[in-house]
């Protein structure tokens, strides 16, 4: 038996890195996924080698009328949807002062709006399977501040935020709502950063693996049943506290 047999998962941000893992991940669990993303061809690809248990669909997370195309897309070839993985987002490295107002704007429209939009569209079909479970891919940066990252961290802290409000709300429908809080991960979004300034001050020194938050998400989606509103950080000690030589500087 698969932790995930007969549930149905839409999956955004699906068609590579972290969304692309917990896709793969699920379908062997037992999972039906609509891979959803803005990358037609890589989701596609990603459908068509996990086979009938996925299907790819076009999603722009900003569109109202997009998210309630993909659920009943979603419905129409699995049945109602249990679990949401809010995976899909964007960075953008700017100063306050550098960053334009629009840039602004677009990171936190696409991070905390999109996750809105797509929890409140996937609420009826979550309680028509009579409850299930919203995973939000919030961030590090949701948890502590990133200088020149100002929309990133607002976002995801945001993005916290509303994991902890929906939590209290959908309880009675049965519908447990967690964040997943990612550090450096060796995806699209880190590509062209030196692992070693990133990680080298964490416990532990090297990029994340996709396949290491899905398992997390995983989890959260499938296991921690006596667990909403809660955090759970895959970041390699990244938020534990800096690594100081014991005893000061001369030891």
């Amino acid at each position: 038996m698969g932790r995930l047999d007969g549930r149905t998962a839409i999956v955004t941000g699906g068609a590579r890195g972290i969304g692309a893992a917990v896709a793969r991940l699920f379908t062997a669990e037992g999972a039906a996924v609509l891979v959803a993303d803005l990358l037609r061809e890589e989701g596609e690809a990603l459908a068509g080698e996990l086979g009938a248990a996925a299907r790819f669909h076009p999603l722009d997370i900003t569109g109202e009328d997009d998210w309630s195309a993909a659920v009943a897309a979603a419905e129409e070839a699995f049945g109602p949807v249990s679990v949401l993985v809010n995976n899909a987002g964007i960075v953008e490295f700017a100063t306050i002062e550098e960053q334009p107002p629009e840039r602004f704007r677009r990171v936190v429209e696409v991070n905390l709006y999109g996750a809105w939009l797509g929890l409140r569209a996937t609420l009826p079909s979550l309680r028509r399977a009579g409850g299930g479970a919203v995973v939000n891919v919030s961030s590090t940066a949701g948890l502590m501040g990133y200088a020149n990252l100002a929309a990133y961290s607002a976002s995801k802290w945001g993005l916290r935020g509303l994991t902890k409000a929906a939590a209290l709300e959908l309880a009675p429908d049965r519908v447990r709502v967690c964040s997943v809080h990612p550090g450096p991960i060796a995806t699209p979004m880190t590509s062209g950063f030196e692992e070693s300034t990133m990680t080298g001050s964490q416990p532990v020194p090297r990029f994340g693996q996709p396949e290491e938050v899905a398992r997390m998400i995983l989890f959260v989606a499938a296991d921690a049943t006596y667990s909403t509103g809660s955090e759970f950080v895959v970041d390699g000690g990244a938020t534990t506290g800096s690594l100081l030589v014991a005893g000061g500087p001369d030891k």
